[in-house]
């Protein structure tokens, strides 16, 4: 992988309803195996007590390996889950600080 400082780095904050809980985490289980796959990897994954907010750190070697993870038919086939699950998610691009 590249350089640190090089990384295009990502905050998702997803905040899922109790009776999302189940689909949100299926959704995680199929999807976040094939990071690597595109030059990803999940730095940091945190979790509330009560499952209803996750924050993932998540880092890509370039632009092109984050579209292609996020284009994967095996990653857009289990996008059913994220809609049933009902999160709601907000990708915060992010920068190294010094």
């Amino acid at each position: 992988m590249s350089d640190q400082a090089s990384l295009l780095t990502f905050v998702l904050v997803a905040r899922i309803p109790e009776e999302g809980i189940a689909d949100f985490q299926a959704y995680e289980a199929a999807v976040l195996p094939l990071l690597g796959e595109f030059g990803g990897r999940l730095e940091r994954r945190l979790r509330s007590q009560d499952g209803t907010t996750e924050v993932h750190i998540v880092s890509f070697a370039s632009e092109a390996d984050f579209q292609n993870y996020r284009n994967d038919p095996r990653r857009t086939a289990q996008v059913r889950l994220l809609e049933t699950s009902a999160a709601k998610l907000e990708l915060l691009p992010m920068t190294n600080v010094q």
